[in-house]
């Protein structure tokens, strides 16, 4: 403890440094009220908290004492599914945070059902400036919240499309434009060549540990906004024209062989050095690949990792882009939203956080790395390691729940069985023992049966001490694995 209590005194007395560059070293200190206050915040992780907001929240607001409440405990089922909505709110009423850390998943619920504080009124009240901030992040929570703003993400996450810009020239391939789609992409992709052996050849496309048929439908059809389960119908869609498209196109890829999918499944474990060797897109062998920011981190590192690393002209275009509306995606992810609980006793040390982590000061200070992702407030996250981010900021994201969504409609004990049949039928298909329109009708009956299984067996168990009712959360799926719910 006394040894943690010391590090927090050395971190402070850093970032104090920081804080006086961000602002300007001619520049007043603010006035504050000396009036000591509390505040306490909601977040997953303590530590964490405090190195990512907390210490640079108390460098300007020292008279504010920080209590962290863990959200950690709300996924303690012991293994055991849990309704996640529930405990959400039950972790609410009990610990009675003053600001709540959500995702677009509940921040629309809880906003929706009056648990959180308008922040309209104190914006304009302060005249604090949100037109600098991303604005698809206010437009989208603006939507969620029924036309008001009831919290701000200082951060948020997406994908933009990344090219080995010396392989395209060297097998003459056009070059990745923005906007490109799923179709477009696999297309470039194929125009590379697949002879060679699997350690030396080139790949069209991939991604870090590989592609599976799945794994590229789900990605295909994030992006295009389709669904397999609906929630509000309880009906499972999967026997379609637009399905089928979706996993002719990945199938078609992976047989082209132009799809980095390593028979042995990728790195397993072993030195850095190993692991960056496995890693095709940094080592030069993959044309085209789709990720985040840490893209561009894991380049740097890996060039300051290994000796006789070989760089390449890298090149960021934004995509994948939703087909139907070309100038938006469905790759954007909010996932730390703030916001005031409704009736909070310290809604004004609530506001000064939250004004704090979305304004300019955190930004300038956090724009040096991309270690918590992409910054919300615009101007800051202007390139990184050489490369301009432009890309990720110039689509409109279209946000929709994912088939993971917390939903209380949906049990989670649904989705391993759902997994499994895709996982069967999808190998039989590989394989050419069944035809793709022959999987698709039986992944839709046989799921459909399992999910009228799971819902009666939920309504059978309601109320029984020990039940665990399904919620839909899958904490554990990737953003590789989701499947995007809209209405087909």
């Amino acid at each position: 403890m006394l040894k943690s209590k010391m590090l927090r005194k050395l971190s402070l007395t850093a970032m104090a440094s920081l804080m006086v560059i961000a602002a300007g070293c001619s520049a007043a200190p603010a006035k504050e009220t000396q009036t000591q206050r509390s505040l306490k915040v909601m977040f997953y992780d303590e530590s964490y908290f405090f190195q990512q907001y907390g210490d640079l929240f108390a460098m300007k607001y020292p008279n504010t004492d920080i209590e962290v409440v863990s959200t950690n405990s709300i996924y303690s089922g012991g293994g055991e599914a849990i309704d996640y909505n529930k405990a959400l709110r039950d972790f609410i009423d009990k610990e009675q945070p003053d600001v709540v850390m959500l995702d677009t998943g509940n921040y629309d619920k809880l906003a929706n059902e009056g648990k959180l504080m308008e922040l309209d009124t104190l914006i304009e009240r302060d005249k604090y400036d949100t037109k600098t901030m991303y604005p698809a992040l206010i437009d989208m929570l603006k939507e969620k919240g029924g036309g008001k703003l009831y919290g701000l993400s200082p951060t948020f996450s997406g994908n933009a499309i990344f090219y080995n810009v010396d392989l395209f020239n060297k097998y003459g391939v056009e070059l990745p434009h923005d906007g490109m789609t799923w179709q477009d992409i696999l297309d470039l992709a194929r125009r590379f060549p697949v002879d060679g052996d699997e350690k030396t050849r080139v790949y069209g496309y991939g991604t870090d540990y590989g592609m599976t048929l799945n794994n590229l439908a789900q990605n295909i059809s994030s992006s295009e906004g389709l669904t397999a389960v609906n929630p509000d119908t309880q009906k499972v869609t999967l026997n379609t024209d637009s399905w089928k498209k979706v996993y002719q196109l990945a199938l078609d890829a992976l047989d082209s062989k132009a799809v980095y999918n390593p028979k042995d499944g990728g790195f397993m474990g072993g030195s850095m050095e190993e692991y960056y060797q496995s890693q095709l897109f940094l080592m030069g062998r993959i044309a085209i690949t789709t990720g985040g920011p840490y893209t561009l981190q894991s380049l740097k590192e890996v060039k300051n990792s290994l000796k006789d690393y070989k760089p390449f002209e890298l090149g960021i275009v934004s995509g994948p882009a939703d087909p139907t509306d070309p100038e938006s995606t469905r790759n954007v992810y909010f996932n730390d939203i703030f916001g005031i609980r409704g009736g909070s006793p310290n809604s004004d040390a609530a506001w000064d956080f939250i004004k704090f982590i979305s304004g300019e000061d955190f930004a300038k200070i956090k724009s040096r790395t991309l270690n918590n992702g992409l910054l919300s407030r615009m101007g800051y996250n202007t390139e990184y390691d050489g490369h301009s981010l432009e890309a990720f900021y110039k689509l409109k994201p279209k946000l929709s729940s994912d088939m993971y969504s917390r939903t209380d409609s949906i049990p989670v004990e649904f989705y391993s069985q759902y997994q499994q049949i895709l996982d069967r039928e999808l190998a039989l298909v590989q394989e050419k023992k069944k035809s793709l329109d022959e999987a698709l009708k039986t992944m839709e009956q046989e799921s459909q049966t399992a999910l009228d299984k799971a819902i009666k067996d939920k309504k059978a168990n309601a109320g029984k001490e020990g039940t665990a009712e399904g919620s839909g959360d899958s904490a554990a799926s990737s953003d590789s694995d989701t499947v995007i719910i809209t209405t087909e």
